[in-house]
């Protein structure tokens, strides 16, 4: 067997497993299984595993740094069929950048990156999908980024009277804390959000540790990298 079919076989396996959990939790949930979409995180991993990815129908990859996205992806562009998603922290001088090969940033928390996203997707001639990320720690700070919950009410207007697409919302559980507990308070500022703007329905949460928790909660997005492809050094 070679590299490449070993390599699939072990992709195809993982997928599978992962699978396997995401039904059970929308069983459990009461959730039919059409309602949760599976974002595969690629980061860190080479083309070669995209391209087996799509081999084995995945339709939705993650990235979370530009550089290393846009190198990724300038080799044969994005596999047809496949939806880009970012999902790192973006500095303002990196938007224009990433709108060139994303299709949905998911980590907008703050007004600033909303003006320089939308001039780079009118420049590249894209539609662009925007998701508020939510700081869910409780310490103020504590270095995962976010807005503040009290500041994603007028992040979603502001991004709703743009150019962009307003999709909803993203977070990620603080370390060490209960899933569970802040994945409640983000459906909870979800359905705020939903209210003012009823197309923003994508609630982006859980990783490959918290996924059950976060289907329970309401999560139509589910971003999994490590259950899916494991650990590798950063490819470059």
């Amino acid at each position: 067997m070679s590299p490449d079919d070993a390599r699939r076989d072990e992709l195809a396996a993982n997928l599978a497993s992962v699978e396997e959990r995401i039904a059970a939790a929308c069983t459990a949930a009461g959730r039919p299984r059409q309602d949760v979409q599976l974002i595969v995180v690629t980061k860190h991993h080479p083309r070669s595993d995209l391209d087996l990815l799509a081999g084995l129908g995945v339709t939705e990859i993650g990235e979370n740094r530009e550089q290393e996205a846009s190198t990724k992806l300038a080799d044969g562009g994005t596999p047809p069929g496949v939806r880009t998603h970012f999902i790192g922290q973006l500095q303002s001088k990196k938007a224009n950048a990433v709108t060139r090969w994303a299709d949905v940033v998911q980590s907008v928390d703050r007004a600033k990156l909303i003006g320089a996203l939308a001039r780079g997707a009118e420049a590249a001639g894209r539609e662009l999908t925007a998701l508020i990320q939510v700081n869910l720690d409780p310490e103020p700070g504590a270095g995962r980024g976010g807005a503040e919950p009290a500041d994603v009410p007028a992040l979603a207007d502001e991004i709703a009277g743009s150019p962009l697409r307003l999709g909803g919302l993203m977070a990620v559980a603080p370390l060490g804390g209960d899933a569970d507990e802040a994945f409640e308070r983000l459906a909870w500022l979800h359905q705020t959000v939903l209210a003012a703007h009823p197309g923003a329905d994508m609630l982006s949460a859980g990783m490959s540790g918290d996924l059950e928790a976060a289907v329970r909660h309401g999560a139509t997005h589910l971003r999994v990298g490590t259950a899916i492809l494991g650990t590798r050094a950063s490819h470059r």
